[in-house]
């Protein structure tokens, strides 16, 4: 095994001389790629009746810079239609709704408003993959050449075909995180330590932080390796350590004073950029910075025990300034909400939930990563580049770990398993290539190849996974949730021209509710927004006498009621005396006056009437 590994340096640079020169540029072959890949997008997904994506984030942010091109401020943030009276204070963050806006703004100049909303929607995300292809093929070569590029580039395509993150409609902030992640691995992967793609790595970071906290983890990794690389490495690796940690302390300084309104310069959050994590990166910072300036010629010894002292220093800043944001910031969460919102999201699952409810999917979320962190491992144990492949399994591990917590890491996970990944196949089939007459060069190039695609593993776990009786295969009935149209804009259109009023209705409504309508909604499938979720579902838990009162307290004026929702359908069970039980049944209060609305529409309306 461990010879099959081995490329012999002279073996890689022939390869790379064989190859014809524009068969080689890094923009050039990733930019035709690129265009391969948008077109597969555009002709696979040519049919979607809607222009913004399925997901209640890709709504959501709709709304918001809607609300952003209406004149809302730069700094105000406030979901006013989101929640109990005053609205939600969101956590989203103006780096995405900026470009996405000025590309409806843009468009304004040719189509009508909707019509400029649809292009922007559809061309944002696939501008995306550009440079994502760019940043992928260029980790692929530094690390394994022009084969590895290649490598790189295959996967990364194969990758983005089968993402939601690239499809015309989704505006949610994952796909840029992808391509500022693939961003800092293209330049921590400079084995050369030049200063210039250190700053590039730091300012990707800053970004990610600005853009939201889902990648804070891999920010912290990433900042933890490149002081680990100084401590390691000392006066070699100095200049770069000085470059990446005062453009971090500048960049994230910019983005915290660019997106921070003045008056919450104070303010701890754990789910964006504020006070607690610029703190704690400035100080990490800071301590990098003047170890390098001053301790880098001390033996590798002496700069460990600085380096653990940064740590600790670090570490007493997020204890003295934010001690909750070392814990998930989701763990305060009201267990109601857990139970009948949280535990429900797909991608909120950890692998156990997975193992029991989809174990077939499993492989596509965890084979990919455990892979290249295994590959990892090895060349570190054999010396190979160890250096190099310890920053790339740190990266993936990290991620892994994550969704070994929350599947929602897996996308990021198999995007970094990418890099260690192709030189193993590049090497694999130098191989093959030497003696294409072995056959067990050749099982282990192909089974390599097979194994680093995540779709193999999900037509492998699905096809593991389908049940049969006598020969015939066992077809799950189709549940009612995946057919109930509760969201759509005909399906709202009853109430779109009322007069503004609050709604009650269940969390996944909300975002379409605030898209197709005028009025406040009290639930949104979001954590900042507790107390309106909590109280759509005791609305919904509540005997229908009691559930007068919650909808009055909570100055509602209509309500909308979708059987088929899931949640609806789970507050039910829950309840069978309880208000959306007695609304299924077909028993309607008479405090609930009905509002006319399509006899086949699946969302039913009703008035909360004026109290005598």
């Amino acid at each position: 095994m461990a010879q099959s590994l081995a490329m012999p340096p002279e073996a890689a640079g022939a390869a790379g001389k064989a190859v014809p020169r524009h068969w080689s540029h890094p923009a050039l072959v990733a930019l035709i790629y690129a265009v391969v890949v948008i077109i597969a997008q555009l002709v696979v997904h040519r049919h979607l009746t809607d222009y913004v994506g399925p997901d209640n984030d890709d709504a959501m942010r709709l709304v918001e810079v809607r609300d952003f091109l209406a004149g809302q401020g730069w700094f105000d943030v406030m979901q006013y239609r989101l929640g109990l009276e005053g609205g939600t204070l969101m956590h989203w963050s103006r780096f995405i709704d900026l470009p996405i806006a000025s590309l409806i703004l843009f468009f304004r100049m040719f189509f009508s408003p909707e019509g400029a909303e649809a292009a922007a929607l559809t061309v944002w995300p696939l501008v995306l993959i550009l440079p994502l292809m760019f940043f992928m093929g260029l980790a692929g070569r530094r690390i394994a050449g022009v084969e590895g590029m290649h490598f790189s580039l295959i996967l990364t395509s194969l990758s983005v075909l089968i993402s939601p993150r690239f499809v015309p409609g989704s505006i949610d902030h994952d796909n840029v995180q992808l391509g500022l992640v693939a961003l800092t691995v293209a330049m921590l992967t400079d084995e050369s330590y030049r200063p210039r793609n250190f700053a590039i790595a730091a300012i990707a970071l800053a970004i990610q932080l600005g853009i939201g906290a889902e990648t804070t983890p891999f920010v912290a990794v990433a900042c933890m390796s490149v002081a680990c690389l100084w401590a390691w490495k000392g006066e070699d690796f100095a200049p770069a350590a000085k470059a990446f940690a005062l453009t971090l302390t500048i960049a994230v300084s910019a983005a915290f004073f660019s997106l921070v309104s003045p008056r919450l310069y104070s303010t701890i959050t754990c789910d964006n950029l504020s006070l607690g994590f610029y703190a704690i990166t400035s100080a990490g910072c800071v301590g990098l910075l003047l170890s390098a300036l001053f301790a880098s010629r001390l033996p590798r010894p002496w700069r460990i025990a600085v380096l653990l002292a940064n740590g600790a220093f670090v570490f007493a800043t997020a204890i003295a300034l934010a001690p909750q944001c070392l814990r998930n910031p989701l763990a305060d969460l009201d267990p109601m909400l857990v139970d009948l919102w949280l535990s429900r999201v797909t991608e909120a699952q950890s692998i156990f939930s997975m193992a029991r409810i989809e174990p077939d999917t499993l492989g596509v979320f965890y084979a990919t990563g455990f892979l290249a962190i295994l590959v990892c491992a090895f060349r570190i144990l054999r010396g190979d580049r160890s250096a190099l492949h310890a920053v790339l399994m740190a990266l993936v591990a990290i991620n892994w770990v994550i969704t070994l917590v929350q599947v929602r890491g897996a996308e990021f996970a198999n995007l970094l398993a990418i890099p260690p990944l192709v030189l193993l196949l590049a090497e694999l089939r130098q191989n093959y290539m030497a003696d294409t007459r072995s056959l067990r060069s050749a099982l282990l190039y192909v089974m390599a190849v097979l194994a680093s695609v995540p779709a193999v593993w999900a037509v492998g776990g699905a096809l593991a996974g389908k049940g049969g009786v006598h020969g015939f295969t066992v077809t799950q009935p189709t549940k009612a949730e995946e057919t109930a149209n509760c969201a759509s804009k005909e399906a709202l259109a009853p109430i779109a021209h009322l007069e503004p009023g609050v709604i009650a209705a269940a969390s996944n409504m909300g975002a379409p509710l605030l898209r197709f309508t005028p009025h406040r909604t009290l639930s949104g499938p979001y954590h900042r927004d507790p107390d309106g979720m909590l109280t759509e579902l005791h609305i919904g838990l509540a005997e229908p006498q009691q559930a007068e009162a919650l909808l009055r307290n909570a100055k509602v004026t209509i309500v909308a009621f979708c059987k088929g929702d899931p949640q609806v359908e789970l507050v039910s069970e829950r309840a069978p005396k309880g208000l959306y039980a007695q609304l299924s049944a077909g028993d309607v209060p008479t405090y609930l006056e009905p509002i006319p609305a399509p006899a086949n529409s699946d969302v039913k309306f009703f008035r909360v009437k004026p109290q005598s």
